[in-house]
């Protein structure tokens, strides 16, 4: 019964499961067992000849998470950290491997090592060939429409998804690009307010044209000398 303290004991008992599940309980007798020999510990038996393995030599720091208390006798060389990725790795072995943090700063280092690499292949002279690598030749060459009209692939739904994802970012900075172009070779109407403020204070303020005074006529003189 629920909402009781005692709690009703549902589990069958071995011989009623034996009885009833063909083959069950075929490994509750340790002498049945295959892995037996390899479940003792027989450390002659396993041709071990030490207490320790032997510590790979650090040839530079390596990540350590903070739940072991040195590194591990052996570790991988083959992606050192380097750069701005590397930098994001090391800090996030500073937070425990149970943190959302740690995890979340190590997808943030990949996706900045591949950025790297793509500016690093293009400072070489051998940039990425992005209509090649992403498929996109492969879908003119390799029966792309074909492959997707009438076939009931479980991956066309989110296909579309996959597409604006890609494009929508290109575009948008694409755009951006020339918005910022447009505006350097176009400057404000208003020049003047463009500049720093501290330089139009440095400058002097311009000075007014002077207009020259009109002529006295020669017959108004004239009339003001005569006597009346």
């Amino acid at each position: 019964m629920p909402y009781t303290a005692e709690k009703p004991n549902h589990t069958p008992s071995a011989e009623r499961l034996r009885s009833t599940i063909a083959g069950w309980g075929v490994d509750l007798d340790p002498a049945n067992r295959p892995a037996v020999p390899k479940e003792q510990f027989d450390l002659a038996a396993t041709g071990a000849h030490w207490d320790f393995p032997e510590r790979q030599i650090e040839r530079y720091p390596r990540e350590r998470s903070v739940e072991h208390r040195f590194l591990t006798p052996v570790f991988g060389t083959s992606c050192p950290p380097r750069g701005m990725s590397g930098l994001i790795r090391r800090y996030a072995y500073r937070f425990s491997e149970g943190r959302m943090l740690h995890w979340t700063l190590l997808v943030l280092a990949d996706r900045v090592d591949v950025a790297e690499s793509r500016l690093l292949s293009l400072a070489q002279g051998r940039p990425d060939n992005t209509f090649r690598e992403t498929g996109i030749r492969a879908e003119l060459d390799r029966h792309g429409w074909s492959s997707r009209v009438g076939q009931r692939r479980a991956d066309l739904v989110h296909q579309p998804i996959d597409a604006a994802r890609f494009i929508v970012p290109g575009m948008l900075a694409m755009g951006a690009l020339f918005l910022l172009a447009r505006g350097r070779r176009r400057p404000p109407a208003d020049f003047a307010s463009w500049r720093p403020a501290r330089q139009r204070e440095l400058e002097p303020a311009p000075r007014r044209p002077r207009v020259p005074r009109p002529a006295p006529h020669p017959l108004a003189h004239n009339a003001d000398t005569q006597p009346a």
